[in-house]
């Protein structure tokens, strides 16, 4: 697992701006269909924009959530999750395999969230971006310390855990900086249900 690599290995070829940590929010590099959903501090996730509802998406899908001076990011996070999960077609469950998978992004927006709020001044944005193979999660904050795996690992005791939770339930993740800005985008990816 890398932790600083700006970059996720594989070919999945350019990535929209903005969601590879480096700036740009007008979503003009997302392929076409791919719809963009924006919300600053909202109380609750925005009405879907993708196309398709509970389809499979085609092509990547790219949803942002601005988070900076919400109050109640972490339920937000993965309420707005959850709903991009539905719009793709992640739920509802067809099975034990892709209920665990949802499951499992939900727990890591809440883990990179948590740690933006604990560690880094609180998180400015979450962006989700997924493809029929992946979905990558990211958290801009303004933090300027570098997150890595508590070890060694004590399972027993409280705190501590969320990176390693991060590191064992998904394929890769890492740190990116943007050069001459303060902060950085941590990000993570997991493998879409078979």
């Amino acid at each position: 697992m890398s932790t600083t690599r700006p970059y996720p290995p594989g070919d999945r070829g350019h990535e929209p701006s903005g969601a590879s940590g480096v700036s740009g929010s007008s979503g003009e590099d997302a392929p076409a269909g791919a719809a963009m959903a924006s919300v600053t501090g909202a109380a609750a996730p925005p009405s879907p924009t993708d196309t398709g509802g509970a389809e499979t998406p085609r092509g990547r899908q790219v949803r942002r959530l601005g988070l900076e001076g919400a109050s109640g990011v972490v339920p937000l996070a993965r309420d707005f999750t959850r709903q991009a999960l539905y719009d793709w077609g992640w739920l509802p469950a067809a099975g034990a395999e892709q209920r665990a998978a949802a499951e499992d992004v939900l727990l890591v927006v809440s883990e990179l969230v948590t740690n933006a709020c604990l560690h880094a001044e609180g998180p400015d944005e979450l962006a989700l971006a997924c493809d029929n193979k992946v979905i990558r999660l990211e958290v801009t904050d303004r933090g300027a310390g570098q997150p890595a795996p508590r070890t060694p690992h004590r399972a027993g005791r409280p705190g501590g855990h969320g990176m390693f939770i991060v590191q064992r339930l998904c394929l890769d993740w890492g740190v990116v900086r943007a050069e001459g800005r303060p902060g950085k985008t941590v990000w993570a990816e997991l493998g879409a249900p078979a």
